[in-house]
């Protein structure tokens, strides 16, 4: 992280050694962790003083810190970066791995909340999406392998810890570097495709009605 110590500069030349120390060591852990860091493991998370480093730190390079269950932090792109990169176009997975991972996000996530199993608005779930849920589309089988693969390798999708009938997959931590904001807009659109006459479809449109697409000029 030399070349980003003189972007970080203004921000840490007035801090201990000790205190400097224990931002960047927060600031690793957000940002490259596979999974979502326990605040009580880190004075850099721990002390808000410190942690409003960090967070500014993140936000110079388009990041921000992100809350999972109240007691861990992770790092993830700010709301107005990412909607700068959507509008510009930018999509790191291919369509195949987007079907793949929003067939794993409806059976496991959207369906079951849809159905009042599933509450709140994190992506932990315990309805894993099964193999045979997962060859209802027209991916062929090797194409779903390797996209399978591809899911788990990005921390996209994780395997359920259950394997009594075989492979089955849930949301991975990855998922966790979603703000707020952005979390509840996904959910709200794989709701909407998964179970749109549900009660909590319902909700959704009467709470922020969806805008209307225009007729091609």
């Amino acid at each position: 992280m030399t070349e980003q110590h003189a972007l970080f500069d203004s921000l840490l030349q007035d801090l201990s050694d000790r205190s400097r120390d224990e931002v960047l060591a927060a600031f690793s852990a957000v940002q490259y962790a596979a999974n979502p860091v326990a605040e009580v493991q880190l004075a850099g998370l721990r002390d808000v003083t410190l942690r409003r480093q960090v967070q500014k730190m993140l936000k110079l390079i388009g990041r921000t810190l992100v809350q999972v269950d109240g007691t861990h932090w992770t790092a993830g792109y700010a709301d107005d970066v990412a909607e700068t990169l959507t509008a510009q176009g930018w999509q790191p997975l291919s369509v195949v791995d987007r079907a793949v991972l929003v067939l794993v996000l409806v059976h496991s996530v959207a369906i079951p909340r849809s159905e009042g199993i599933l509450t709140g608005d994190s992506w932990k779930s315990a309805r894993p999406t099964t193999v045979d849920e997962l060859r209802t589309t027209k991916i062929s089988g090797e194409e779903r392998r390797l996209s399978l693969q591809r899911l788990r390798a990005a921390g996209l999708i994780q395997l359920s810890g259950d394997h009594s009938g075989g492979p089955s997959y849930i949301p991975g931590p990855q998922l966790q570097r979603l703000t707020p904001a952005a979390r509840r807009r996904l959910q709200d659109q794989l709701i909407l495709a998964a179970a749109p006459a549900s009660p909590i479809a319902e909700a959704i449109r009467a709470r922020k009605p969806l805008p209307t697409r225009e007729s091609p000029s």
